[in-house]
């Protein structure tokens, strides 16, 4: 399925506006949530083909946020990567076992992001 709409999940409004400039510029179409239960409303109300997933949430955090998600029949098939700050091994393994198809680490290097959303489509 190839990857068109993109929902961004990252409660910092800086984060927000420069990755939504560097996906729309790659060719994306970007909806943003800032917090979990706007991201849950985001995709009652249009599905995305992918979800980037911070990790540091208010409320429940982008772990949980991706197990709810990868879990629900309506979104079983829609690929979650987790772009987080917290790069130890074991926060990646975690957010895998949570449902996510790749972990990307901030600052986010534009060319490996890129290259792990083809690969997805």
């Amino acid at each position: 399925m190839p990857i068109h709409k993109i929902l961004l999940v990252d409660d910092s409004r800086t984060e927000l506006h420069h990755m939504s400039e560097l996906l729309r510029q790659a060719g994306y179409s970007v909806r943003t949530a800032e917090n979990g239960q706007q991201a849950l409303t985001s995709l009652a109300e249009d599905k995305p083909d992918l979800i980037l997933m911070d990790v540091v949430l208010p409320g429940s955090n982008g772990f949980q946020l991706t197990r709810t998600i990868t879990r629900d029949q309506r979104f079983a098939d829609l690929p979650v990567i987790i772009c987080s700050s917290k790069g130890q091994m074991t926060d990646k393994v975690w957010g895998m076992r949570q449902g996510a198809r790749d972990y990307v680490v901030k600052p986010v290097d534009t060319q490996e992001l890129l290259g792990k959303i083809r690969a997805l489509g």
